[in-house]
């Protein structure tokens, strides 16, 4: 919704942000919205300060942060090799190389949403 917002609203138009969320939540919402529903006047993350379209860098983070622990549940929490391996490949070269290469690096392959969503009581 908010990617849309940024990318399309323009009030000049008489464009409306309740048909852009409408539109969003008939693609993806579980359960429809209901009519008195007025999300986001009171979302202001994603109208101010610093967000504007990044408010889901925070599902981003959860996506990498479980997916690269998930390394350590297949190999074992304290296996000193994975250890080892994280503080070669994440801790130590921190902004020295782009966040993706690390990550792949470290994990042998791309992120995969699976542990996120098990962390959230979904199975993927």
């Amino acid at each position: 919704f908010d990617f849309r917002l940024h990318a399309e609203y323009d009030p000049a138009t008489g464009a409306q942000v309740m048909p852009t969320l409408l539109s969003v939540k008939e693609k993806v919402s579980v359960v429809p919205a209901a009519p008195w529903n007025r999300f986001p006047h009171a979302f202001s993350h994603i109208f101010a300060g610093g967000y504007a379209a990044g408010y889901y860098s925070y599902l981003w983070a959860d996506v990498l942060a479980a997916d690269a622990f998930s390394r350590f549940s297949e190999e074992g929490i304290f296996n000193p090799v994975t250890g080892q391996s994280f503080l070669d490949n994440i801790l130590s070269r921190g902004g020295s190389e782009e966040p993706m290469v690390l990550f792949e690096r470290f994990r042998g392959r791309k992120p995969e949403l699976d542990a996120m969503l098990k962390g959230y009581g979904i199975n993927g």
